[in-house]
């Protein structure tokens, strides 16, 4: 006799796209995409259930000096990057190289506001000759994942607190490994809370991301225009996703 069971109602699976998910985050000198350079990298790998099944991390002496303000936030001086990080270049091409491979493999990888990292790595490729990720792809930006299906929650939505709210273990905050493995598990956490809205696929997952990236910056330059941070007559928020 064969015993029968409930099978999961389709709709509330987790998507197929969470079992493996790759994770990016840099610090850097600042927050300017094209001047600013990196200071320490982190790309890995984690399973359905949050755990790192591959890892790598870079320090790397930027061959500027590192303000102390960034300093401060992510603990890597000048005099400590020149001792011992590696030469920018190197980390660089290494950086691209990691994330290519998982682009190849089809692996999504998640970055915490996407457009900073990829971004700024991106200016980084061009700064030392290395053929650039222009169009990375497919990419998980929790930000966008979050402020689409929990729009009017009140709140700051850094990382820090977004992990919070979704009982996100996030310990040494501002270190490019610690960011970025708690970005993965964040991006599983809303795949399983989500699981009946989000799209199924990663191709649709990233187009849809693109566009909620993009209203999302004109809601948020009509709010600014509104309390009279912004102009009304300058330019609107670059809602390009996942690179600008």
């Amino acid at each position: 006799m064969t015993t029968w069971q409930a099978e999961p109602l389709p709709l509330f699976q987790t998507p197929e796209w969470a079992r493996v998910v790759g994770v990016f985050d840099l610090e850097t000198t600042g927050v300017d995409v094209r001047t600013d350079r990196i200071v320490t990298a982190h790309v890995g790998v984690l399973d359905a259930d949050g755990h790192i099944i591959d890892a790598r991390d870079w320090l790397a002496d930027p061959g500027v000096e590192i303000p102390a303000g960034a300093a401060a936030i992510h603990g890597v001086t000048t005099a400590h990057a020149r001792a011992e990080g590696a030469p920018a270049a190197e980390v660089v091409s290494q950086v691209v190289e990691a994330l290519r491979a998982l682009f190849d493999a089809g692996i999504p990888v998640v970055a915490y506001n996407a457009p900073f990292d990829f971004s700024l790595l991106k200016y980084e490729a061009l700064r030392h000759g290395v053929a650039p990720i222009d169009a990375p792809s497919p990419v998980i930006d929790p930000l966008v994942v979050d402020k689409t299906y929990d729009r009017y929650r009140r709140g700051k939505r850094t990382l820090t607190h977004v992990a919070a709210h979704y009982a996100v273990p996030l310990e040494a905050a501002h270190e490019a490994c610690a960011d970025a493995v708690a970005a993965g598990r964040l991006a599983l956490a809303l795949a399983e809370r989500y699981a009946a809205w989000l799209p199924p696929t990663l191709d649709e997952l990233h187009t849809r991301q693109i566009a909620w990236a993009r209203a999302q910056a004109a809601s948020l330059t009509e709010y600014f225009v509104k309390i009279g941070r912004l102009d009304a007559t300058a330019p609107p928020l670059d809602g390009a996703w996942p690179i600008r």
